[in-house]
């Protein structure tokens, strides 16, 4: 299956909106679907984001669903949704991957619902490893908190600089750290 990316539009929004409206879907990643009001209010704060990266999945030349980074308490984290019928067939990881040329900001975070042993295994492949910490949604009501352990990138090592240490992360980038 031939994955690309390309920006978003509104017409991509109104896909988005059908795809998060599957209860399985739903459930797989821990949040509740939104009403279109609220879908398009949050779509339209996505896209006005200055600091955001956005981009839909195109799987065959339909939408497949979309890949997104923002900014959470001064980490930057990476979050996807993929319609439920390319499941399986390795577009979240190929979308993920193909993103992550574009989002070039480290370390970079994803959270998911612990249940998702898919989306799990799609950051893992991209690079990405289990922290010890966890993290919580709060667009969810606080009975359905998920507990979602953050992920930070795998590759990583470090090396004596005069001015303190280098991070070394996906694909050999390098980032000094304060």
């Amino acid at each position: 299956m031939k994955v690309t990316l390309r920006p978003v539009t509104m017409r991509d929004v109104d896909v988005f909106f059908e795809q998060q409206r599957d209860p399985e879907s739903n459930t797989m990643a821990g949040f509740p679907p939104r009403e279109e009001v609220v879908h398009r209010a949050h779509w339209d704060k996505v896209l006005a984001d200055p600091t955001g990266v956005t981009r839909t999945v195109v799987a065959d030349r339909a939408v497949a669903g979309n890949v997104v980074s923002f900014e959470v308490g001064g980490d930057r984290e990476v979050g996807y949704w993929i319609a439920r019928d390319v499941w399986g067939r390795g577009v979240a990881t190929q979308a993920l991957a193909l993103f992550l040329d574009i989002e070039r900001t480290r370390p970079l975070y994803g959270a998911v619902a612990s249940h998702n042993a898919g989306s799990i295994r799609v950051l893992e492949k991209c690079g990405f490893a289990r922290t010890p910490n966890l993290s919580f949604t709060d667009q969810v009501a606080a009975a359905d908190v998920v507990a979602r352990p953050a992920l930070r990138p795998l590759r990583r090592r470090t090396r004596p600089r005069r001015t303190g240490r280098a991070e070394c992360c996906q694909r050999g980038r390098t980032r000094r750290r304060a």
